[in-house]
């Protein structure tokens, strides 16, 4: 019987497959020892939207899809013929209120000046009704006097009723002053109840001019939004606005993408947090440029797991459980040793794959 001839060439071939299985197999494990891996990444950045504050219809756009702006650049206008007649309203109205309160401030210092006048007047009475008083005194005695030199006979008849008419004169003039008085009391207390009438409403208009001044204010701020500027440095996206469309407040129209300011959002398996600290030194690769080696490292960690920032989170309570891996979100900061040429060509949602060296 023919012996077959060993096929060497086969035994080879499967020999260096299993070592070379080996071998890599041993690497893996070693490398995975050391290493945590996800491709469940992407890149994210600061994405500003650009929200009118005011309503009204687009005048003019200064900005084109993907042009680069900078901090304070003119994005677009809106027609601003109605915020400017608001800030002359405005105006007028704090005109009116100024206006107002000098007229008030005029009628309180009138009215004070009545006050020093009645008080003047009535202080001046008070010493003409002193002086009535002394020359009641003096006609009384003159009048006592008399009265007994008449019951003598030393004095006529005439005399003694000219000595009564001078006493009842100042009876009656003392009387008379009494009454003054008391009128200019009571005048000063009107014009003093007029006084704080009148200083009320001088508050009052003083209110109505702080009142106007906040209007004022508020108009020329709208009016000021009507110019809508760039908040940060970055690139505009997509233009979605045209000259006399009209725009609501808190409408999003597009976004400003910051890409001077970039990171890694990994969503790791829960499994795989053990080793991981913040610190560790990352290796990243984008998909979209296979060859270029990005440099960064652990940040942060999410509170939660991404699931649980869902609109509607899962609930175990129901029953039916059925047990999940979680993924937790991991923050990854590019490091400054990364070139920053090939930086500026990363783009916010672009695919990465995740290497954390946790050894």
């Amino acid at each position: 019987m023919e012996k077959r001839p060993s096929n060497k060439k086969f035994i080879l071939i499967i020999s260096t497959l299993v070592i070379l299985g080996a071998a890599y197999g041993i690497f893996k494990y070693l490398h995975a020892q050391a290493h945590e891996e996800t491709d469940d990444a992407q890149i994210e950045g600061n994405m500003n939207p650009i929200i009118p504050r005011v309503s009204g219809y687009v005048a003019k756009v200064y900005v084109k899809d993907n042009d680069f702006v900078k901090k304070g650049d003119t994005l677009f206008v809106i027609d601003n013929k109605d915020y400017l007649v608001k800030v002359e309203e405005a105006k007028a109205a704090l005109a009116a209120a100024e206006n107002s309160y000098e007229v008030s401030k005029a009628d309180v210092g009138a009215a004070a000046a009545n006050i020093s006048i009645s008080s003047a007047t009535i202080q001046s009475n008070a010493g003409s009704i002193e002086a009535a008083k002394i020359r009641l005194e003096r006609a009384s005695n003159d009048f006592e006097r008399y009265a007994n030199l008449y019951q003598n006979h030393s004095i006529t008849k005439q005399q003694y009723e000219q000595a009564l008419a001078a006493k009842q004169e100042a009876q009656k003039q003392v009387e008379i002053l009494q009454q003054q008085r008391q009128a200019n009391i009571h005048q000063r207390e009107a014009v003093a109840s007029k006084t704080t009438v009148a200083s009320k409403q001088t508050e009052v208009a003083a209110a109505n001019i702080k009142r106007a001044q906040a209007v004022l204010e508020a108009a020329q701020i709208n009016l000021g939004y009507t110019v809508v500027t760039a908040a940060i440095d970055g690139q505009v996206s997509s233009i979605d606005i045209q000259e006399g469309q009209m725009v609501q407040p808190g409408q999003s129209l597009f976004y400003i993408v910051n890409n001077t300011d970039l990171w890694v959002v990994a969503n790791f398996k829960e499994t795989q947090l053990n080793k991981m600290r913040a610190g560790q030194k990352v290796t990243l690769t984008v998909d979209a440029y296979p060859d270029t080696e990005f440099e960064g490292e652990v940040n942060s960690f999410s509170p939660a797991t991404g699931a649980r920032f869902s609109i509607l989170p899962p609930d175990n309570a129901t029953g039916n459980f059925v047990k999940t891996i979680q993924r937790l979100p991991v923050k990854i900061k590019l490091t400054a040793s990364n070139d920053a040429e090939k930086v500026k060509l990363l783009r916010p949602g672009m695919n990465v794959e995740v290497d954390v060296h946790v050894k």
